[in-house]
């Protein structure tokens, strides 16, 4: 049997198999509180084959939203919303955990009540908002002071919270691609000089209290992390000579938690283009970091097999393969070919493109 269909052991939780699903934005939650529905049950619970799914980003608080239709899970409305979806994933057989996001300065005003968005500096960005009006172009964002970014480590917190409450089996904090945690750790968008700003210890604290803060109310082994070193595309992020020092002194000090997991990403396309770039993230971070490691980015079960058989990583998180295959793990097993997903129906509302992908006999 190939490797990544074998059980895996995971913060006290026995795995079916190492194949993740990845978190995707679907923007399903069309309604005035951002709940998730029966629709996003029903979606979750079809992919229930996966060893572990991890939601969709649910933004931490009303600041945190920064897409049309996503879910929230700061609210007690939302909390009781998504018990629907962990009931269903586990009569599936399955394990969830719920990303927490903030996307900090790559909001608007027209999800905040014409507030400015919020980040660690007021560095201006070149980034279309994707509001319910369309795009439009991101303001200079708000600098938070000091007791904000307290009250941002405390949603998190609360959000996990809310989580444990709603059923999930853990939580996966989206520390990635531009979002607000990320544009602490980068000197590019965080410019502060205070004790969140200038040194690579100052831009980590940020994370790092947010986890403190967080294991007070879950164990540590429930809680994952998302970064992604390299990543270099539309959110303003620039990988400059100390990137990668940086994320390995964070990475580092990972290890004195007792963490579920960590998730890196591989490059995408737009990372060959720096010199700094480092091109094989599993391979570079492996030998660092002693916990779960998970890696995704545009794996094949044959490579995801490969890379878990090369000892460089754990579990395979797969994502636009779980759009149009709700089935993903059978078509492994029985080396079946997969259906292509609709871009057109990302971020769409409704069945269409969500949970109508046929599975296979």
């Amino acid at each position: 049997m190939s490797i990544l269909l074998t059980s895996y052991k995971l913060g006290g939780m026995e795995l079916k198999n190492r194949i993740v699903m990845a978190p995707l934005t679907r923007g399903r939650s069309d309604n005035p509180g951002n709940l998730a529905t029966a629709l996003t049950a029903e979606y979750y619970k079809q992919r229930a084959n996966a060893g572990l799914i991890i939601s969709e980003g649910s933004q931490i608080s009303k600041m945190g939203v920064g897409y049309a239709n996503t879910p929230g899970i700061y609210s007690e409305a939302q909390t009781e919303a998504w018990k629907r979806v962990t009931k269903a994933v586990h009569d599936g057989g399955g394990k969830i955990f719920v990303q927490l996001w903030h996307v900090g300065r790559l909001s608007h005003p027209d999800f905040l009540n014409a507030a400015l968005p919020w980040a660690p500096s007021a560095v201006p960005l070149n980034y279309m908002a994707r509001t319910p009006d369309g795009p439009k172009p991101a303001p200079s964002p708000h600098e938070m002071t000091i007791d904000e970014i307290k009250v941002v480590v405390e949603e998190f917190k609360h959000a996990a919270a809310n989580a444990i409450q709603a059923g999930f089996d853990g939580v996966e904090i989206h520390a990635s691609n531009g979002y607000l945690i990320h544009q602490f750790i980068a000197p590019c968008s965080n410019v502060r000089t205070d004790n969140y700003g200038g040194s690579i210890e100052n831009r980590s604290r940020f994370l790092l209290e947010i986890i403190d803060e967080m294991k007070t109310v879950m164990p540590e082994n429930r809680i994952g992390v998302r970064l992604n070193p390299s990543y270099h595309k539309d959110h303003g992020m620039v990988i400059t000579e100390d990137t990668i020092t940086t994320f390995d002194y964070l990475i580092n000090k990972l290890n004195g938690y007792k963490l579920a997991y960590l998730h890196l990403s591989e490059p995408g396309r737009k990372a060959s283009e720096s010199p700094y770039a480092e091109m094989n993230i599993a391979k570079r971070y492996r030998p660092i970091y002693k916990g779960n490691l998970m890696i995704n980015r545009g794996f094949t079960f044959e490579s995801g097999n490969k890379v878990i058989d090369d000892g460089l990583a754990d579990l395979v998180a797969f994502g636009v393969p779980f759009i149009a295959n709700p089935d993903l793990v059978k078509r492994f097993e029985k080396n079946l070919p997969l259906a292509a997903a609709d871009p057109a129906t990302y971020y769409s509302t409704g069945a269409r493109g969500y949970t109508d992908y046929p599975k296979v006999d």
